[in-house]
């Protein structure tokens, strides 16, 4: 579980209260929140599932909408092994209802198009973000791309992280 730690903060001449990431291992820490699909309560809506959970920068970006298509087009492949796909970034529930429909109008590489099947949790007060470190820098207001594999007893079992300006290998 994350948990609270306080540190000496010499450049700012006072200390900082943090939450520590979550790491292998660890319970994965529990929220609530809204998402594209309803409220969430996680993880005791997935109990018994391997969850994918991944934030992104922010909605209506490229890189992001390509993650997004890819995702969507591996959804089922993911339900079948047992597994969900949560998103989450820091913007809106209406940003993100808005791009996730702006994403169905589109043909990527004419394969066709997609529906966002997976909830994307609305994280505007960046507490999920915060609880899960996916803020890397104190100036940032946008999550990196991470990936937490979860496993069906809500355990961390992997963690990736990736620079903002980096695209992810959805093959990966």
């Amino acid at each position: 579980m994350a948990e609270e730690t306080t540190r000496n903060n010499t450049s700012a001449g006072g200390c900082d209260t943090y939450t520590r990431m979550p790491l292998i291992g660890d319970k994965a820490p529990a929220f609530r929140a809204m998402t594209t699909k309803g409220k969430c309560n996680f993880p005791d809506d997935y109990k018994g599932k391997w969850v994918v959970f991944f934030s992104h920068p922010a909605d209506f970006t490229p890189v992001c909408t390509t993650e997004f298509i890819a995702l969507a087009r591996r959804a089922e492949e993911s339900r079948a092994l047992n597994s969900e796909l949560l998103g989450l970034s820091i913007d809106s529930l209406h940003s993100h209802l808005a791009w996730a429909e702006s994403i169905e109008h589109i043909d990527l590489g004419g394969k066709g198009k997609v529906e966002i099947p997976f909830p994307i949790v609305a994280d505007i007060s960046m507490k999920v973000a915060k609880l899960y470190g996916m803020l890397q820098t104190v100036a940032s207001t946008q999550t990196v791309r991470a990936v937490f594999i979860i496993d069906p007893d809500s355990i961390i079992r992997a963690i990736l992280f990736y620079p903002m300006s980096t695209g992810r290998n959805i093959d990966e």
